[in-house]
């Protein structure tokens, strides 16, 4: 795979901007990859602290540099950062690097709360630069229909959203288990991309009432003052002038698959939503449904997983600087906020 991911790499060439990768994991490479695909960008620096997924990333772009640390790769007259670093570190290295000039795609969570994440915005509104988040099931070619059937009013009034995530496994890094690190479990992990899609669909509404959530580690409860982080969590909230959102998302749940992910809008003419077929975390099907009839929308295959990356590529390259649309980022941090304080 590597190798054939190398093929598509284009020729450099000095007119195209020049883009940093802090982070070249597995998630760091994958987006790496779908970037250079476009031939929008230069990729012409990497960092890592990991020499293995150094060699890695150098496997796909022979050519970029290699910066020991951030303060390095910002002196190297970059036009954007791409952040794929432990969460803790992504809203002071986005600061940074938009105070710097840089346009800046970043890994979710954009902030461990929606304060950091208010913060990041506002140095990319400041600095008038590209802000990207990779929500990237937003660009599955299902919930690209589903959203437009939504938006065009197809279904009617949207009353209720079902939002599910449960995962059979957790993650395999320790700091996704430490609060101060991570920012919380699997609703910080998972239900952040459930939320996206929910208010991203009904584009950004604020919040109706208060919300109702109930956390868990192990089988126990979660209170204030606990360090584990959620392995389970559930969560009811209203959107103004719209539905009622049930949100549940696991980590290593029984559920007879290694996935189970699911959203669902109920409207007064019918309903839709986006499943993922036999457990997988990659393939997608969209249903639109009236009564008791069903009509496919969308069905694999479907390559979608680095399409939020591309495009965000795209616009750096076409010239695009601060949208208003980042704002969305805070609707949704603020919903994870209300989520853990309910809880």
């Amino acid at each position: 795979m590597t190798e054939a991911l190398s093929e598509m790499l284009p020729s450099i060439t000095t007119d195209k901007p020049r883009v940093g990768f802090l982070g070249v994991g597995w998630i760091g490479r994958h987006r790496m990859a779908a970037i250079a695909a476009t031939g929008a960008v230069e990729i012409a620096a990497i960092s890592d602290p990991s020499a293995e997924m150094m060699t890695e990333a150098l496997m796909l772009v022979p050519g970029a540099a290699i910066a020991g640390s951030l303060d390095e790769m910002l002196e190297m007259e970059l036009d954007g950062l791409v952040i794929a670093s432990p969460s803790a570190m992504h809203a002071g290295q986005a600061i940074r690097a938009l105070e710097a000039g840089l346009a800046v795609f970043c890994q979710k969570p954009l902030g461990r709360e929606a304060a950091e994440v208010r913060a990041v915005v506002s140095a990319a509104r400041a600095a008038d630069r590209l802000l990207a988040v990779d929500f990237s099931y937003r660009f599955t070619a299902g919930m690209q229909k589903l959203a437009e059937l939504v938006r065009g009013g197809e279904i009617g009034h949207v009353h209720a959203i079902d939002l599910v995530f449960h995962n059979a496994y957790g993650p395999d890094k320790p700091w996704f288990y430490d609060r101060a690190l991570s920012g919380g479990g699997c609703v910080m992990d998972l239900g952040v991309h459930l939320v996206d899609l929910a208010l991203w669909t009904m584009n950004f509404p604020e919040l109706r009432g208060t919300v109702q959530a109930a956390l868990s580690a192990g089988g126990v409860a979660l209170k204030s003052g606990d360090e584990a982080v959620e392995d389970f969590a559930i969560a009811n909230f209203a959107l103004q002038d719209g539905p009622i959102v049930r949100l549940a998302c696991s980590w290593r749940l029984h559920a007879g698959r290694e996935a189970e992910i699911v959203a669902t809008f109920y409207g007064t003419e019918g309903g839709a939503a986006l499943r993922n077929v036999g457990g997988s975390f990659y393939d997608f099907t969209a249903e639109r449904y009236r009564g008791t009839a069903t009509e496919t929308l969308a069905s694999p295959p479907d390559d979608w997983g680095g399409r939020s990356a591309a495009e965000w590529a795209r616009r750096l390259a076409a010239g695009e600087k601060f949208d208003a649309a980042a704002e969305g980022f805070v609707r949704v941090a603020d919903v994870l906020d209300q989520i853990y304080a309910a809880a």
